[in-house]
Formats: structure tokens, C-alpha cells, sequence
């Protein structure tokens, strides 16, 4: 019976090898890099939905007369610390923007790491339209530190 089933697994094994060799050999796929930036953004994207989607809206349009829109506003695209402070350290005056007037106050987020405030910076600056350039958690670093001197 042994050498029945050696006999019988040898030209089995064979034919394994000669159909494997023949079939098509599909290529390994490659782990997938994304930039910086591209990574940021998705990480930034997960704060914003987690923390700002409630007040800003999924397309970040707010809310008329409380919160303020994200969409191509000075505050958003403009001064890099000033933004950043805004999220460190909440906003409590009335704002104005194209002729409308918000109101509600945004708690601070200090709470969050610098990489998280720079990557949901980033992924704002970056999405609803807007191509500003990004924010890295170094310069958020060193908003952070001179915010806590300041504030002495």
C-alpha cells in the first residue's frame, strides 16, 4: 500500500507543479505611499469628523449665524499661528463673513496633539474648495509654546 501511494502522489505532484508553473503568475501588490500631505489630510479628516463635523457641517458651511463657514475664508486660508490659535485656544468674539454675521463660541481643542491639530488644519485648508498649503505639527509646536508664554 506504500508504494501504491507513493506511486500515486509522484505524478500528482507533478502535475501540480506543471499546471502551477503555467498559470498565470500574479504580481505581489506593493504597499501603497501616500505623501505627507495625502496622509495628513486622511488623518486630519478623522479629527474633523470626530470634533468639528457637529458645529462646521460634512461641507464645512456651518451653520448661518452661529459657525462660521471653512469654505475660502481669510480665517482658514490666511495666517498659519492665527488659525492654529483659534483652535488652541477656542474663539469667542462675534465674526463677520461675506455680510454674515456668527455668534456661537468654539471651545478650545488644546487637548489635542500637535499632530492632530496640524493635520485637521491641513485637511480643512486642502478640502470644501480651499488649496491652501499645509500645516505641520512643528508649527503647531511652536504656536503651542509661545501661546503657553503668552499667556503667563
Amino acid at each position: 500500500m506504500t508504494r501504491t501511494f507513493k506511486v500515486v502522489l509522484a505524478p500528482a505532484s507533478v502535475l501540480l507543479l506543471i499546471n502551477c508553473s503555467y498559470g498565470q503568475v500574479k504580481p505581489v501588490p506593493k504597499k501603497v505611499t501616500h505623501s505627507g500631505a495625502v496622509s495628513s489630510i486622511a488623518r486630519g479628516k478623522m479629527v474633523y469628523t470626530n470634533i468639528c463635523l457637529a458645529c462646521h457641517m460634512a461641507d464645512g458651511g456651518g451653520v448661518p449665524t452661529l459657525n462660521p463657514p471653512l469654505i475660502k475664508t481669510t480665517y482658514v486660508l490666511g495666517d498659519k499661528p492665527t488659525l492654529i490659535k483659534i483652535v488652541l485656544n477656542g474663539f469667542k468674539e462675534d465674526v463677520e463673513i461675506n455680510g454674515q454675521t456668527f455668534s456661537n463660541n468654539m471651545t478650545p481643542h488644546s487637548d489635542l496633539k500637535d499632530r492632530q491639530i496640524a493635520d485637521v488644519l491641513t485637511y480643512v485648508r486642502k478640502s470644501f474648495g480651499n488649496q491652501a498649503s499645509v500645516i505641520t505639527a512643528a508649527e503647531v509646536k511652536k504656536v503651542r509654546a509661545s501661546n503657553i508664554t503668552n499667556k503667563k
